[in-house]
């Protein structure tokens, strides 16, 4: 199942009709759907698509060979292992001459850590030849901080060389609900706050089957794919995995601030991992929507930035010994089921900020925001503020099985006397976002304002899929 990518798709297209070189960097999180977006890009076109693996230089080398030959002369025709990679990169010099050629290398990093001198060998033949062939060439990768290293960093052989890059994202919920079309409104967000928006968890789904035994069933027994999922990546990711997973499951236990993390871990230098976290895109740093200079607030916290994540980590792996003596229907009912409403209701903020996105961006807000996020201070917090040049939004998103009543709206329009000397004079709205709708009184007293916004579940999350 393929699912969204159009903008991808265009962007993807667009350089392929450009009529000139093109190198383009596609890179992002294993499991994310880069490799599955490329093969769908490729059909229909003159192509060369490898996947890297494990392998010597010399076995690289030689499966390339096979891959250019088998494109340039076809099936069987030419067996020959080209002896250097500048006699394979100047055969698709050649190859693309006068005729549009796309050369996919997914898995770049791992023909890099088998041959190093391939960056340099690559920039010299793209300034020498390729840049003015009709070459499209893809640089594809999963590990993100050796792509950014080799590929995009100012220090990289190959920097500067790229006419375009894009970081691959996770499918946001309105595009993640479609794997799992059968179920109820309520039970899409829960399984979002579950499986995220990776592509190959949300194809672990059995939409047939409900969303507890698919998580009985996918997750936590042991031997299923999802079950160890999460450990195998960032072993493959990270050189030190036993110090990030003691900074990942005290995050996912609560503990959100720098001081709290060191504490709760023992490790001194938690910075530098979280650093190297944040560039894997597994952990954000939050800070106040209103904070004009992010990087050096004192209010940040950091966050998993994943779902599946936050649920391997808050579940799978503190209850791994239990698990593992196959105690996975007594974790389900008495830890995941009995929490999973206060689990899911972070991520029904994360789907209510993209739906203001989505609106904003598409003429359905009365300003286009410039960002929406969370705001707090020592005391308070709001769950979203929706902040424009001229204008602000105060959200508050409840996931409550209770409708929301008119003491929601009125703490919500106290918070915003704490908040206004942060907005200036921006005209301030307000809007409630509920699981369960809102009480009659609500509704009534908000028909005599246009400054509220009333936004149950249907509206937000769409209509039952067909």
């Amino acid at each position: 199942m393929f699912v969204n990518r159009v903008s991808e798709l265009e962007l993807l297209e667009k350089r392929y009709a450009s009529g000139k070189a093109e190198f383009f960097v596609l890179y992002g999180r294993r499991r994310v759907g880069k490799t599955e977006l490329l093969a769908r890009f490729c059909e229909g076109k003159r192509s060369i698509f490898f996947v890297s693996d494990l392998g010597s230089e010399i076995s690289l080398r030689t499966a390339l060979s096979a891959a250019v030959n088998t494109t340039l002369f076809g099936p069987n025709q030419m067996n020959a292992v080209y002896s250097t990679w500048e006699d394979l990169l100047n055969a698709l010099t050649q190859a693309a001459q006068s005729e549009r050629l796309v050369v996919v290398l997914d898995e770049f990093p791992y023909l890099v850590t088998a041959h190093p001198p391939l960056s340099t060998i690559l920039q010299r033949v793209w300034d020498q030849t390729l840049k003015n062939s009709q070459i499209m060439l893809i640089l594809c990768g999963s590990y993100i901080g050796m792509m950014e290293e080799t590929v995009l960093g100012y220090q990289a052989p190959l920097y500067g060389r790229r006419t375009a890059q894009y970081l691959l994202e996770p499918l946001q919920f309105k595009d993640a609900r479609l794997f799992y079309p059968s179920f109820p409104l309520e039970d899409q967000v829960r399984a979002y706050a579950v499986y995220g928006g990776t592509p190959a968890y949300l194809h672990t789904i059995q939409s047939q089957q409900s969303l507890k035994n698919n998580i009985l069933d996918g997750i936590l027994t042991r031997g299923s794919f999802l079950y160890d999922e999460v450990r195998f990546v960032l072993q493959q990711e990270l050189r030190e995995p036993r110090n990030y997973f003691a900074i990942l499951q005290a995050i996912a236990a609560g503990k959100t601030r720098l001081n709290e993390i060191k504490q709760a871990t023992g490790i001194e230098g938690a910075t530098a991992y979280l650093d190297t976290l944040q560039q894997l895109h597994l952990v954000e740093r939050l800070v106040p929507v209103t904070e004009t200079q992010p990087q050096k607030s004192r209010r940040g916290i950091y966050r998993l930035k994943d779902q599946y994540l936050r649920f391997w980590f808050r579940y799978v792996h503190p209850n791994r010994s239990q698990l593992e003596r196959g105690a996975s229907q007594t974790i389900l009912e008495n830890q995941v089921l009995s929490e999973i409403d206060h689990f899911a209701s972070l991520t029904f903020e994360e789907i209510c900020q993209q739906f203001f996105w989505q609106a904003g961006l598409s003429g359905k807000l009365p300003f286009v925001p410039a960002n929406i996020a969370n705001w707090w201070n020592a005391h308070e917090e709001i769950d979203l503020i929706v902040l424009g040049e001229k204008d602000a939004i105060l959200v508050e998103c409840k996931w409550t099985s209770k409708p929301v009543g008119i003491d929601m709206l009125a703490e919500l329009e106290r918070k915003a006397q704490l908040v206004k000397p942060e907005l200036g004079d921006r005209q301030i709205r307000f809007a409630l976002c509920s699981r369960s709708g809102f009480t009659p009184q609500l509704i009534k007293d908000v028909e005599q304002r246009t400054d509220v916004m009333l936004l149950d579940l249907q509206d937000i999350v769409g209509s039952e899929i067909s």
